[in-house]
C-alpha cells in the first residue's frame, strides 16, 4: 500500500507541476491585423499551411501546399568535371589554392544555371511557391472596430480572431486539420443574421478559377523550368452557410445575413514525392474528394479530431518556469513582450513560449509520410521565395530537425530521412561524375527534384559534405531510439557515405593526415599571406568533424548489425587518420582551416569549426577541456551578432559549454524585435518578428528550430562519452529560472525524462525506459531510484554518476534528498 501511495503521489506531483504555467506559455497574441506576412498567424498540418492576417475588413489568408514547387528533374552534373579532379587536388597540395579555385569555378560547378543565383523559379532547379490566397471581403467596412483580439493557441493549433463592429461581436476560427486534410474557417456572430461577406481564391499567375457544383476550383500548372510544364495543382473552396442568402460567380461566393459559415479549403499537387521522375495522379479529383468528405463533418467533430491528432504530438513534451512574470504579460501582445524584454524586464515564460512554438512549427510543417520542412517550413507568400525556399545543406535543413529527437518528435523527423534517401539515389551519379568515386554525395543546395550537384559558384557551392551532414541525422535517430530495424533500413545510406569518403580522401603532405579536397568552410573566406582571399581549400575543420561523425556512425552501425566487418575495420583505420581538431596559435580558438589562415571576416555568421561542439559531441568540457576552451575563444571572437539562425546556433554552443547565462543572452539577442520586410540583410537586422518567426532576415525558419533545440540543451544533455544524462547543465542563474518543470524531453538510448527543480537544484525525476538500456544520471549521491511500484532499484554511484539497469517500458522515480 505504501509503495502505491508513493507512486501515485509522485505521479500526481509531476502531472500537476508540468501543466503549462499560464496562457503566456502557449498563446501568441496580436492586438492589430497583420501589416506584413511576418505578423500573421501560421497554421499547418504538415502538408497544407495557412497564414491568417486577421483583417476585419478584408481578411487575407495565405495558402500553402508543401509540394508547390516549380522546376523539375534534371541532370545538372558536369560530364567533364571528374577529369580535372586530380589537377585541382594537386594544386591544393602545392598550396596553390587560388589557382585551384579558378579551375574549380571553370570545371567543378554544376552544368547550367544551378539555383539561378537563388532565383530559380523559372529554371530547372525551381523554387517553393505560395499556393495563393483566400480573401474574405466583409460588407461593412465603414463601422469602427473595437475589442480586437487575435490569438494563436499552441496547445490546440487554432487561430481565433474576435472583434466588435456596430454592436455585434464577430469571431473567426481557423485551423488546418490533418485528419480531414483541409483548412477550415468558422465565422460566427453573437447576433443572428450578421454575417455578410464575399470570399474567393486568388493566385497571381498560372491559375484558372471556376465555379463547379457550388464550390470554387482553382487549378494550374507551374513552370517546370525553361517554360516546360511542371507541377499541376488544384485547390477547392467550399462555403457552408446557415441562414441568410447566397449568390455566386466564377470568381467569388457572396453570403448575406447568415448566422454561421464554414469555409473549407483543400489542395493537392501531382508531385509524386519522393519518386519525382514520374508525376502522380491528377490533383483535382483528390482535392474534390477531401472537400466532400470534410463537408459531412460537423464543426465540433472536426475540431475535436483536429485537436486530438495534434495534441498526440504536442503534449509529449512541455517546459514551464515558475516565475512571477506570467500575470504581468498574459494580456500583452507578443511583440510587446519582445520589446519589454529588450527594455530589461523579466519574462521567463517567453522562453517556454518560444520552445513550445518551435515544437508547434515542426509538427505543423513536417509530418510522417510528407516532405521535409524547407527554409520557410511550409509558409510562403512569394512566387520567388528567398533562396528558392530550398533545402540548404550547409546547416539550414539540418537545423530544422535539431529539436526533433530531444523534444520527443521523432515522428516528425521522418521526412528528412526520405529526403536523405532520395539524395543518396541521385548522389551516386554525382559522386562518379565529379569524384570518380563510389558511394554518394550531395553538396550545398538541394530540392525535391533530386539535385545533388555543386552550386553555380565554386566559392560556396563546392562543399561536398552536405549529404554527409544530413546522413548524421539517421544515426542520431538511432541513438535516441535504438531501433535496429530502422538502422538496418538506412545502413546502405550510411555505408554509401563511407564508400564516398573512402575513395576521395587524400593525404596532405605536412602531417600525412587524410583530408577532403576540394572543399571550403561554409561560406567563409580566408586571407593568404600574400593578401589574396579565397574559399577553396582542403581539409577544413568542419569537414573533418563531419567525417568523424558520419564515418564513426557507419562503423558503429555495421558492428551493431553484425555485417561488413572487414569494411568497417578499414573505415575505422581511415577515421584514425583524419586531420584532428587544432587550436589556432594565432587566435587561441578552434582552427577553421587545415592551415592557420587569417579570417577575412572574424565575425562571420557561420561558426563551422564548432560543428564538433554542436550538433556533434566530440568537444565537451568534461572529455576535451582544452578544445572546449578553444571553442569558447572562437565564440568570443565571432561575437554575439549574426543572422537569426546564427544566433540560434550560438544558444546551443553556449549551452554545450555549460554557460547558461550566455546562452540566455543569445536568446535575448535572437528575440530582438525585427522590422518586417523582405530585404535580405546578411549582416544586420536579425531578430524575431511579431509572430515569433525568426528573421534571417528575411524570414527563415531554421532559427526557430535551432533555438528550440538550444533551449532543450540548456535543460537536459545526454551526449558525449557514455551518454550520461545531465540535468540543468546550462540553466541561467537569474532567479526567474530558479524553479521549473520539464515533461517529456528525450535522452539518448530512448529515455523519456520528466523532472522538477527548485532553487536551481533538481528535486524529482521520472525516467521512462524506452529501450531497456542501462541508465546513467549525473545526480547527487543522495538520489534514490524506485520503480513504478515503489520498490528500490539496485544502483551504483561512481564519480558523481548514478548507474542502474532498466526494463523496457518501466518508469523509474528518482527522489533527491536536499541539503539542509
Amino acid at each position: 500500500m505504501n509503495c502505491k501511495i508513493y507512486s501515485t503521489l509522485q505521479a500526481a506531483l509531476l502531472l500537476g507541476a508540468l501543466t503549462l504555467s499560464a496562457q503566456s506559455d502557449i498563446t501568441i497574441r496580436f492586438d492589430e491585423p497583420a501589416r506584413h506576412f511576418t505578423a500573421s498567424s501560421p497554421l499547418g498540418n504538415g502538408r497544407m499551411g495557412a497564414m491568417v492576417f486577421g483583417n476585419t475588413n478584408r481578411e487575407r489568408i495565405v495558402l500553402n501546399e508543401i509540394s508547390m514547387w516549380s522546376g523539375g528533374v534534371q541532370d545538372a552534373d558536369s560530364k567533364e568535371a571528374g577529369q580535372y579532379l586530380h589537377q585541382i587536388q594537386q594544386l591544393l597540395l602545392e598550396g596553390k589554392n587560388i589557382e585551384a579555385q579558378k579551375m574549380l569555378q571553370q570545371y567543378f560547378i554544376c552544368a547550367g544555371p544551378g539555383s539561378g543565383s537563388g532565383n530559380g523559379a523559372n529554371v530547372k532547379f525551381g523554387c517553393y511557391q505560395t499556393l495563393g490566397d483566400l480573401f474574405i471581403q466583409w460588407k461593412d467596412t465603414l463601422s469602427a472596430v473595437s475589442d480586437y483580439q487575435r490569438t494563436l493557441k499552441l496547445d490546440s493549433a487554432m487561430n481565433t480572431l474576435t472583434w466588435k463592429k456596430a454592436g455585434v461581436t464577430y469571431k473567426e476560427e481557423v485551423l488546418v486539420s490533418a485528419p480531414q486534410q483541409v483548412i477550415a474557417i468558422r465565422l460566427v456572430a453573437d447576433k443572428p443574421g450578421s454575417l455578410s461577406f464575399s470570399t474567393g481564391l486568388y493566385r497571381r499567375e498560372r491559375a484558372s478559377i471556376r465555379l463547379v457544383n457550388g464550390a470554387l476550383e482553382m487549378t494550374g500548372t507551374l513552370n517546370g523550368g525553361n517554360d516546360d510544364p511542371g507541377v499541376q495543382y488544384a485547390a477547392v473552396l467550399k462555403v457552408i452557410s446557415k441562414g441568410g442568402t447566397r449568390t455566386q460567380t466564377n470568381e467569388q461566393v457572396t453570403i448575406n445575413g447568415a448566422n454561421e459559415c464554414i469555409l473549407l479549403v483543400a489542395a493537392h499537387t501531382n508531385m509524386n514525392w519522393p519518386h519525382v521522375e514520374k508525376p502522380g495522379p491528377a490533383p483535382l479529383p483528390a482535392t474534390v474528394k477531401d472537400i466532400a468528405k470534410a463537408a459531412t463533418v460537423a464543426w465540433p467533430a472536426l475540431l475535436q479530431s483536429h485537436v486530438k491528432d495534434y495534441t498526440t504530438l504536442f503534449n509529449r513534451c512541455q517546459v514551464a518556469f515558475t516565475d512571477n512574470s506570467n500575470n504581468e504579460v498574459k494580456d500583452l501582445s507578443t511583440v510587446a513582450r519582445l520589446q519589454r524584454l529588450q527594455q530589461g524586464q523579466k519574462d521567463a515564460s517567453l522562453m517556454s513560449l518560444y520552445f513550445n512554438f518551435g515544437r508547434y512549427l515542426l509538427i505543423s510543417s513536417s509530418r510522417k509520410g510528407g516532405m521535409p520542412a524547407n527554409l520557410q517550413g511550409l509558409w510562403a507568400e512569394e512566387y520567388q521565395t528567398p533562396w528558392n525556399g530550398d533545402y540548404h545543406l550547409d546547416i539550414n535543413v539540418e537545423m530544422n530537425y535539431w529539436p526533433a529527437e530531444v523534444t520527443n518528435l521523432s515522428d516528425c523527423h521522418q521526412p528528412l530521412f526520405t529526403l536523405t534517401k532520395q539524395m543518396a539515389d541521385y548522389g551516386r551519379r554525382t559522386a562518379r561524375r565529379y569524384y570518380n568515386a563510389n558511394g554518394w554525395v550531395a553538396h550545398v543546395i538541394a530540392n525535391p527534384w533530386g539535385y545533388t550537384s555543386p552550386g553555380e559558384g565554386a566559392g560556396w557551392g563546392s562543399t561536398a559534405n552536405g549529404g554527409a551532414w544530413v546522413a548524421t541525422h539517421l544515426w542520431k535517430h538511432y541513438q535516441y531510439t535504438n531501433d535496429k530495424q530502422f538502422l538496418k533500413e538506412v545502413y546502405p545510406i550510411l555505408k554509401g557515405v563511407g564508400e564516398f569518403y573512402k575513395d576521395v580522401l587524400i593525404t596532405e603532405p605536412s602531417h600525412q593526415w587524410l583530408v577532403t579536397a576540394p572543399s571550403n568552410s561554409p561560406e567563409n573566406t580566408y586571407v593568404l599571406p600574400d593578401g589574396r582571399t579565397g574559399e577553396t581549400c582542403m581539409g577544413p575543420t568542419m569537414d573533418m568533424q563531419i567525417c568523424r561523425d558520419v564515418l564513426g556512425a557507419a562503423v558503429a552501425a555495421a558492428r551493431i548489425l553484425q555485417t561488413d566487418k572487414a569494411w568497417a575495420d578499414s573505415l575505422q583505420h581511415i577515421v584514425s587518420r583524419l586531420a584532428p581538431n587544432q587550436v589556432s596559435p594565432t587566435t587561441g580558438g578552434v582552427q577553421e582551416w587545415l592551415q592557420d589562415y587569417k579570417e577575412a571576416d572574424p565575425h562571420h555568421r557561420h561558426v563551422s569549426p564548432l560543428y564538433g561542439l554542436y550538433p556533434y559531441d566530440e568537444i565537451t568540457p568534461w572529455d576535451t577541456p582544452e578544445m572546449a576552451a578553444a571553442a569558447k575563444r572562437t565564440l568570443q571572437t565571432r561575437g554575439d551578432a549574426g543572422t537569426g539562425w546564427s544566433r540560434a546556433w550560438k544558444v546551443a554552443f553556449w549551452a554545450r559549454l555549460g554557460d547558461g547565462n550566455h546562452a540566455y543572452k543569445m536568446l535575448k539577442e535572437l528575440w530582438a524585435p525585427a522590422a518586417a520586410g523582405s530585404e535580405i540583410k546578411m549582416n544586420s537586422g536579425a531578430g524575431t518578428y511579431a509572430n515569433l518567426f525568426c528573421a534571417h532576415p528575411p524570414f527563415q525558419i531554421d532559427g526557430n528550430f535551432g533555438a528550440t533545440a538550444g533551449i532543450a540543451e540548456m535543460l537536459l544533455q545526454s551526449h558525449g562519452v557514455n551518454n550520461i544524462i545531465r540535468f540543468l547543465p546550462a540553466l541561467p542563474s537569474d532567479e526567474q529560472f530558479a524553479a521549473g518543470k520539464v515533461k517529456g524531453l528525450k535522452a539518448v538510448n530512448g529515455f523519456v525524462v520528466d523532472f522538477t527543480w527548485q532553487h536551481q537544484q533538481v528535486q524529482t525525476v521520472n525516467v521512462l525506459s524506452g529501450t531497456g538500456a542501462p541508465c546513467r544520471l549525473l545526480l547527487p549521491a543522495s538520489a534514490v531510484v524506485k520503480d513504478r511500484n515503489g520498490a528500490v532499484v539496485p544502483h551504483q554511484y561512481k564519480n558523481g554518476v548514478l548507474y542502474f539497469n532498466t526494463t523496457k517500458g518501466m518508469t523509474y522515480g528518482i527522489s533527491i534528498k536536499q541539503k539542509a
